[in-house]
């Protein structure tokens, strides 16, 4: 069983910044595609942002663009999400996830292996 194990979550101000890390197996983290992933009770778990790790690209969901920056740290088998401008919408526990390297990279939760057990980042108004 492969283990994830996030970081970084806690309570912040909106318009405030957070970073999450989350830090995954040698033989997890080469190769993979990584993601992180939120949930609020009573919802499903939704796409935040993954990054291939093959050539590095980046996908956001609308909601985060232009706001939250995805990163890998290869040498220290690293995965983080530096969250700026928050908002209380931002409000959930944050996953991370790994997914054998693939083409075409997911965004849907069913198509990751291995899970994190979250962060609670709470956004205060």
């Amino acid at each position: 069983q492969v283990q994830l194990v996030e970081s970084g979550g806690g309570l912040v101000q909106a318009g405030g910044s957070l970073r999450l890390s989350c830090v995954a197996p040698e033989r997890t983290f080469s190769r993979y595609d990584m993601g992180w992933f939120r949930q609020t009770p009573g919802k499903e778990r939704e796409f935040v942002a993954v990054i291939a790790w093959l050539g590095g690209s980046t996908y956001y969901a609308d909601s985060v663009k232009g706001r939250f920056t995805i990163s890998r740290d290869d040498a220290k088998n690293t995965l983080y999400l530096q969250m700026n401008s928050v908002k209380p919408e931002d409000t959930a526990a944050y996953y991370c996830a790994a997914r054998r390297a693939r083409v075409p990279v997911a965004t849907t939760p069913h198509d990751y292996d291995y899970w994190g057990q979250g962060t609670q980042v709470t956004v205060s108004s």
